[in-house]
């Protein structure tokens, strides 16, 4: 009786494996060792879908859109060049573009990890960038020690203003928040004045332009016949997300970092000093916003633009929430938010699509990057009927 019992209920539980299994993407998606990695991409690909339906309702051509932005940003060949143009110069302006973004987008990730808000990023850019230029950017130094000199006073500047944050945190308990967003305004006109009171160029109505000895892009390198712009901190910058990776998974200190900013109470109660590691986060946060300051205000650009504050630093926040604030998540969401806005204007002149639809699809990752604890939730919850559902039948 047993085995007749049996022999029909084996097809049908087979059937119901079957039928009822998770996909593969399920299964990606659910394993937590790679939902660093899968989340952010499920996210990327839904928010590609939504912009495509986006460019649809113009009445565009999406693969067409998201090809010329590939094109336009160097990572695909664009049908023809203008003279000296190629596109390696293409890739390289994208990398050029690229490295202040990565710098700032760390500097964010950092203080992430220790449970801090460092919105004063833009901020700590342009301490940097106007120390190093007054300092550096009109002497007589030769190259070999002028950029140097530049990446050293970049670091310090941007360290002074990040520890002088986590040491506000923790000594008066002055939210971080607030107190960046305060010095924001503070070096934006500050620095404003000086620059336009000294340094102002009376025709661009910008600082005057530093010597090529201090700048840390090598401006029109002839190579095989084309003309590029060697972004000499993009090295450096992949090489901060190596040992950022290295420093928070396998050292005490980036340990102790991240134990703080998942419970303070919890780090206090077993030994870790609070005060020491939330300025200490706020030190590595700012030097990196600073090496941020100095490319991008000594590299990417040769001027400061007075009274205004780049726009890099709060762009580096969605960044970093794209990348999971894993070091190496920011590099591949960098590249991908500098891909849309470096090819946004070769899009706009080839599909005639305008260029505000490129902030419009970089809204749409970020929109749906965000959500990925909502995505997590909702896969665990799969998972769990999924586990509900073989135990009723077994």
């Amino acid at each position: 009786m047993d085995k007749e019992k049996r022999k029909p209920t084996k097809p049908t539980e087979k059937m119901n494996l079957s039928s009822d299994s998770p996909g593969i993407s399920f299964h990606l998606l659910a394993n937590e060792k790679w939902q660093p990695i899968t989340i952010p991409a499920f996210s990327i690909l839904l928010s590609l879908i939504a912009a495509a339906i986006v460019i649809l309702l113009i009445g565009k051509n999406p693969l067409n859109a998201f090809l010329n932005l590939l094109q336009g940003s160097g990572i695909l060949p664009k049908p023809s060049y203008a003279g000296y143009k190629g596109i390696l110069t293409d890739f390289l302006s994208l990398l050029n573009a690229m490295t202040p973004l990565l710098f700032a987008s760390l500097a964010v990730a950092v203080a992430f990890k220790a449970g801090l808000f460092n919105i004063g990023v833009s901020g700590m850019m342009l301490t940097a960038g106007f120390t190093a230029t007054v300092a550096v950017g009109y002497s007589d130094l030769n190259s070999f020690l002028a950029k140097p000199v530049v990446l050293i006073i970049g670091i310090g500047a941007g360290a002074v203003m990040g520890a002088f944050v986590g040491w506000l945190k923790y000594r008066f308990n002055i939210n971080e928040v607030v107190s960046t967003i305060m010095l924001n305004n503070i070096a934006q006109y500050v620095f404003g004045f000086f620059i336009n009171a000294y340094i102002v160029d009376p025709v661009s109505r910008q600082s005057r332009y530093i010597l090529d000895s201090s700048r840390l892009t090598l401006v029109n390198v002839e190579y095989g016949g084309l003309k590029m712009d060697i972004p000499l901190g993009f090295i450096l910058a992949i090489a901060a997300a190596v040992f950022l990776k290295f420093f928070m998974d396998k050292t005490i200190l980036g340990y102790e970092i991240k134990t703080v900013g998942a419970n303070r109470n919890a780090a206090k109660y077993a030994g870790i000093n609070v005060k020491k590691n939330i300025i200490l986060a706020m030190v590595i946060s700012g030097a990196l916003a600073g090496l941020a300051g100095v490319t991008y205000y000594l590299g990417y650009f040769s001027s400061i633009q007075p009274k205004v504050l780049s726009s890099v630093g709060y762009d580096a926040i969605a960044v970093s929430l794209l990348g999971n604030s894993n070091p190496v998540g920011i590099v591949f969401s960098s590249l991908l938010i500098s891909i849309i806005s470096k090819g946004s204007t070769y899009m706009s002149s080839i599909a005639g699509i305008d260029q505000d639809i490129a902030s419009v699809i970089t809204g749409l990752i970020l929109l749906f990057s965000a959500c990925g604890e909502y995505i997590k939730f909702k896969i665990r919850r799969l998972n769990d009927r999924q586990l509900e559902r073989k135990e009723s039948e077994a």
